[in-house]
């Protein structure tokens, strides 16, 4: 049944809003703004800032909070900025005193507020969250590995003070290790594509070289042959090997030919001011690397190349083999990642492959740095296990969950020990498990920044708002089991004094 009536959109000085009411208290802004540790995030911000010289600077509240608030709900720049001024509880959690309609900066500052933090004070961010979710905010991370090395041989059995040193350096809890990449978002990259696109911006170039340098006879690009060439192929759904090797030096051709003519452009401009603008200028270098790395793999028949350029827009992005079943290649930041209690850091962020065997010495010293001591379990994936990670964990006191090298012992054979490594095996599945929250749950494999140091600020914004998300997890369940243990003692108590009345009262 439908219940309709077609009437006229009422006019806007009718229409009721809440806004003269109080907020709710029970919000998620409200009650994550609440627990956050405010004062430390404003000082890591405020680091690398003068308090007396330069512009203003916009309150690092609102600043860390808009980065929160957009990566949190998934959102573009343009969305964020307009998500705030829509809703009071995003104001209210960017520590505004009143609900305001004007925006609280213009979305384009979003690109130099991520240059301006970095990986680095992202990183300094989660272990704050991580300190105060162990009740240690405000303690100092300066504690070296030689310190705490230097505590311990120092250590009598007559001196008090230094077994309680002893005690609190003994290596302790679990450290989960793992790698992943972060995808940034190109074009999916083939030799021909890069080719094509390279020629195009080649032949831009030499249209504004001529407009600047008032050419009117331009230099023969055959663009609309090139063009024609490169779709004939591209469009086809099974492409073979030899038509893909004679559409790449189709292509190469034509690219050479446009660079020798920017060349001869460039010449011209001799004793002029330089005609190519920064992007451009660029973007010509680049290209020239694509030509020279294309050419010498069409040459030599092979398909791989040491640093690669993949975009060329983002020159600074690598092909990192995985061998995974849903791209044996992925394009962008290989990340090193530990994971201590739930909450995930990242000790490596490289833009090149490497092999991630090598980042366990940093992971656990900077586990070390954090927490004061050693952690007492590593689990870790197989190609970890390396002869010299596990001799470097034994000196450190350190047991490495993973199977041990040889052939197994009897002791290792038993029921018990089986069921101890099934059951370390399975939590490693924990770090894979936060992955899947970055990439699924926060676009962690669409990262969407244009630079190399934006991009590295954008992935460690991603894993620091998944490390509040946790915090607020586990600061709200321990609320509410404060809360229960409180009426638990109060009930208690209350059954206790009522059995001493009924004992102790007259008949």
């Amino acid at each position: 049944m439908i219940r309709y009536t077609s009437q006229q959109q009422m006019v806007i000085e009718e229409f009721k809003t809440p806004f003269q009411a109080s907020i709710d208290k029970e919000n998620r802004w409200i009650k994550l703004a609440r627990i956050l540790p405010w004062d430390a995030l404003a000082s890591i911000y405020y680091r690398a800032m003068s308090s007396d010289m330069g512009a203003p600077s916009i309150d690092a509240r609102i600043v860390i909070g808009a980065m929160i608030i957009k990566h949190k709900l998934k959102l573009d720049d343009r969305e964020a900025i307009e998500t705030i001024r829509e809703n009071p509880y995003v104001q209210y959690f960017l520590g505004l005193s009143q609900y305001t309609y004007e925006a609280v900066f213009d979305r384009s500052l979003f690109t130099a507020l991520r240059y301006r933090l970095g990986a680095e004070k992202f990183d300094a961010m989660t272990r704050q969250i991580i300190l105060k979710s162990e009740g240690k905010e405000g303690v100092s991370e300066t504690k070296t590995e030689d310190q705490e090395k230097r505590n311990t041989d120092n250590t009598t059995s007559q001196d008090r003070g230094a077994k309680e040193s002893q005690e609190a350096t003994k290596p302790k809890g679990t450290l989960i290790v793992d790698a992943t990449v972060a995808d940034q978002m190109i074009v999916h990259p083939t030799d021909l594509g890069l080719l094509s696109r390279s020629r195009e911006e080649s032949e831009r170039l030499i249209d504004e070289l001529c407009k600047d340098l008032e050419i009117s006879a331009k230099p023969r690009t055959y663009r609309r042959k090139a063009r024609k060439q490169y779709l004939l192929l591209a469009k086809k759904k099974n492409k073979d090997k030899k038509e893909i090797h004679k559409a790449v030096g189709q292509q190469l051709r034509y690219l050479r030919r446009n660079l020798k003519s920017i060349e001869k452009l460039l010449d011209i401009s001799q004793g002029q001011a330089f005609p190519l603008g920064s992007r451009d200028q660029k973007i010509y270098w680049v290209i020239q690397h694509i030509f020279e790395q294309q050419n010498t793999m069409y040459r030599s028949n092979t398909h791989s190349i040491e640093h690669r350029i993949v975009n060329i827009y983002q020159p600074y992005v690598r092909p990192i083999v995985r061998g995974k079943d849903k791209a044996h290649v992925e394009f962008g930041a290989k990340l090193g990642v530990s994971l201590q209690n739930g909450y995930a850091r990242i000790n490596t962020l490289s833009w090149d492959a490497y092999n991630e065997s090598s980042d366990l010495k940093k992971q656990v010293i900077d586990y070390q740095k954090l927490n004061g001591f050693y952690p007492a379990v590593i689990i870790t994936d197989k190609i970890y296990g390396t002869r010299e990670n596990r001799a470097w964990l034994k000196e450190k006191g350190i047991r490495y969950a993973g199977k041990p090298l040889g052939r197994p012992s009897i002791e290792q054979a038993t029921p018990y020990q089986r069921r101890k490594q099934k059951k370390e095996n399975g939590m490693r599945s924990q770090v894979e498990g936060k992955f899947g929250q970055g990439k699924n749950g926060y676009n962690l494999n669409k990262v969407r920044a244009r630079t190399a140091k934006t991009s590295e600020s954008w992935i460690a914004c991603i894993f620091f708002v998944m490390n509040l998300i946790k915090f607020s997890k586990e600061f709200l369940f321990s609320f509410v089991k404060d809360q229960l243990k409180c009426i638990i003692e109060f009930l208690f108590n209350f059954i206790r004094v009522e059995t001493l009345k009924i004992r102790f009262s007259p008949a």
